[in-house]
Formats: structure tokens, C-alpha cells, sequence
């Protein structure tokens, strides 16, 4: 009786040593998995990824990490096209993405169409963790105006938060001003507003709170 008890301070020691370094553990990949990465493919400016996080941050209360893009997108290249396919490029990038995240948005410098489309300005998984952007078709050089960094990056961040709704189940609004509203050409883009709706930011809180 008497060894059993001289034992007992040592065991509860190092039980709760280790529920300590389990709980550490949990808790760092807690963490990792309600973030979300950014994954940049092609040279992008860093004020340009550094808006694009802080808003995602904002907009979904989470932290936000970014990498840069290892993969060769050429390989996705149609030539006849001049665009890139999204379904087979954003296959690519799930493929060699980083593990652990709760989403993933893919930052794309070229042109992209899926083979129904003429083109798009992205496209994600609804409900699951993967979304691709391009930045080719918001720049106002395309249609013959003066540049306008302000204007392409209130753009490209529209459609980042409008693609990372999907992930998190939101389907196409018909709110007139609300980010999940569909959105063809880039004038659809500057009538929308950088947020949700109320009733799209009920229903995101609501799947954020079963995702998180």
C-alpha cells in the first residue's frame, strides 16, 4: 500500500505531462486548421497579397497564411484558347497543396476558362476547401482604359472573398450589392460591395461555426 502510494505523485506527473503536450499539440493544429492559405502562382506585388489576406482575415475572423506556387502552369495551357484550364490547373494545385487548412485560394496571373465558358474570373468547390482567382480579365488595360491599381484590387478581392464563399457553402445571391451575386463582366464587379448580405452573412456564420 504504502509503494503504491510513494508511486502515485510521479504517475499523475507524468499523465499530465503528457494530456499537457496532447493538448499543445491539438491546439497548434487547431489553429492551422481554421486558417486559410493563399497561394500565389505567377509574380504578384507584395501590397497586393498583403490587402488580399487582411480582408480575408476581416471578412472570415480568421488568421491567414500565403506560399507562392511551385507548380508549372504551362502544362495547362491551351494555345488555341490563349487561357488556361481551371478545372485541370486548380486539380493540379490540390494535389500539391499544403495540408492542414481549413481553405484554399489559389492566386492565378493568366487568363482561365473551364470548357463551358469563355472564360472566368474563378471558381471554387462549393462546400469543400479549394478556390482558384485570376487577375488577368479585372485590369482595365484589357478593355482599353487608363490603368487602375485601386480599382483592379477592390476587383480581385471581390472575387477572392466571392470564390472563398463558396467554399463555406453560400451559393449565388440576388442581392443587388452583395459579393455573392453572380458577376459576368467586370461592371457587375464595381456595383457589388466587398461584403455579404445578411442574410448570406447568416448563413456563413452559421457553416463557419460547423467548419471552425
Amino acid at each position: 500500500s504504502g509503494n503504491s502510494d510513494s508511486k502515485t505523485p510521479g504517475h499523475d506527473h507524468r499523465l499530465s505531462a503528457g494530456i499537457r503536450t496532447a493538448l499543445s499539440i491539438s491546439r497548434q493544429q487547431f489553429l492551422k486548421n481554421n486558417k486559410i492559405i493563399i497561394i500565389t502562382c505567377g509574380m504578384f506585388e507584395k501590397r497586393t497579397t498583403r490587402h488580399i489576406m487582411e480582408v480575408i482575415s476581416q471578412t472570415f475572423r480568421v488568421q491567414v497564411d500565403h506560399v507562392e506556387c511551385t507548380l508549372d502552369a504551362s502544362q495547362f495551357y491551351d494555345p488555341a484558347r490563349r487561357q488556361y484550364n481551371a478545372d485541370l490547373l486548380l486539380g493540379a494545385m490540390i494535389a500539391r497543396a499544403p495540408k492542414g487548412y481549413l481553405k484554399y485560394i489559389n492566386l492565378f496571373r493568366g487568363d482561365l476558362y473551364i470548357p463551358i465558358l469563355t472564360y472566368i474570373f474563378g471558381q471554387a468547390q462549393l462546400n469543400g476547401p479549394f478556390g482558384i482567382v485570376s487577375l488577368f480579365r479585372l485590369r482595365n488595360e484589357l478593355y482599353g482604359l487608363p490603368e487602375n491599381y485601386e480599382l483592379m484590387l477592390e476587383r480581385f478581392t471581390k472575387v477572392v472573398i466571392h470564390e472563398l464563399g463558396h467554399t463555406f457553402g453560400l451559393i449565388h445571391c440576388t442581392h443587388p450589392v452583395c459579393i455573392m451575386r453572380s458577376s459576368t463582366y467586370v461592371e457587375d464587379l464595381d456595383q457589388k460591395e466587398t461584403r455579404f448580405c445578411r442574410d448570406c452573412d447568416e448563413k456563413l456564420s452559421a457553416r463557419m461555426s460547423i467548419d471552425l
